[in-house]
């Protein structure tokens, strides 16, 4: 390919429990990369793989001696704690990221890339076709909606992982100290250029998804209050509409019993009931949206590490020790 120098290009990789889907992955990633005719590594992050993912890994260091760095985490921290492991030591001008499983095609980078050298600091794939099931699907759109009316934030698929970074967001994202985050969105509150691109979407063929109802539910919590204080907001408008709500439904039993003379003593049980009902669901509901802006205040308060390394494999194949497992210790190549 023809045209000015262009950069280093890192790939990211989180990695669970996808030993089968490795051996085919990897390659595939290198075929692409080579294809661009650029300086190019891969970093595979192994976020406590259960099974033998860890193992198949190191398998293809001799394969690719020069380009594949494999980061072992001591436990499993989560995809995105995994991601910012590996942001840690990417030494690329343009982070790429993709996920294991291949639902992400490898040969759709080049999309990404071709954005991220016009000058776009971040380039969001959004999936065309989506191989997902129809709860899934469905879920995603929600969820898509309700985020970005909440946080502002304007992105047209949150799923997909497969993104395109500048050298400065990057930095920028490893500046940040928050234990927990949603690295789109974060990038995107740092972009001065952002993009968007359509790309392909496969359907997985081994291993399970890693997010079952509950995580991804957790993830858009995670979301929400970690960009906004809308849902604050939003219940305190909420409970001045149920007090006013009250207040005329009071003053109206009020004009009924001793003014029109229409109330029975059963009557006023029943309203009794329904209104301890209602502002006992409204209590619990704030307790639970305060509880989430609590719980993320407690987590940092802790200073606990967002993920901790016990090794990395480096691009030699020899194996780099970091003592005490401490994050951001880990030199950049």
């Amino acid at each position: 390919m023809s045209g000015a120098p262009r950069g280093k290009v890192s790939v990211v990789v989180p990695v669970y429990n996808e030993e089968a889907n490795i051996p085919e992955l990897v390659p595939r990633l290198f075929s692409v990369l080579d294809s661009l005719d650029r300086p190019c590594e891969v970093i595979c992050v192994d976020d406590g793989s259960r099974d033998r993912s860890l193992e198949v890994l190191r398998g293809l260091l001799d394969r690719y001696p020069d380009r594949l760095r494999i980061v072992e985490l001591s436990r499993n921290f989560g995809q995105h704690p995994a991601i910012l492991a590996g942001f840690a030591i990417a030494g690329g001008d343009v982070i790429v990221t993709i996920d294991a499983d291949l639902q992400n095609p490898p040969e759709e980078i080049p999309k990404l890339l071709a954005l991220a050298d016009q000058g776009f600091d971040v380039v969001g794939g959004v999936r065309e076709v989506r191989h997902d099931s129809f709860f899934r699907r469905a879920a995603s759109r929600v969820v898509n909606r309700v985020t970005t009316t909440i946080t502002g934030i304007r992105m047209t698929d949150y799923g997909c992982m497969l993104r395109a970074y500048s050298r400065e967001v990057i930095d920028l994202i490893n500046r940040c100290e928050e234990s927990s985050t949603f690295i789109p969105a974060l990038a995107q509150t740092f972009s001065r250029r952002p993009a968007e691109v359509a790309v392909r979407h496969a359907e997985r063929r081994a291993g399970a998804s890693k997010y079952s109802l509950y995580r991804l539910l957790r993830l858009n919590f995670d979301l929400m209050t970690g960009f906004s204080v809308v849902p604050l907001q939003i219940f305190t408008l909420f409970g001045f509409l149920t007090a006013s709500g009250g207040l005329v439904l009071g003053i109206y039993l009020l004009v009924r019993r001793f003014i029109l003379l229409r109330a029975s003593e059963a009557d006023g049980v029943f309203t009794l009931f329904a209104l301890a009902f209602v502002v006992m669901g409204v209590l619990m509901a704030g307790l639970g949206i305060v509880g989430e802006y609590v719980g993320r205040i407690y987590q940092e308060v802790r200073g606990r590490p967002r993920y901790l390394v016990r090794r990395v494999y480096g691009a030699t194949g020899a194996v780099i020790r970091l003592e005490g497992g401490v994050e951001g210790t880990v030199p950049r190549p």
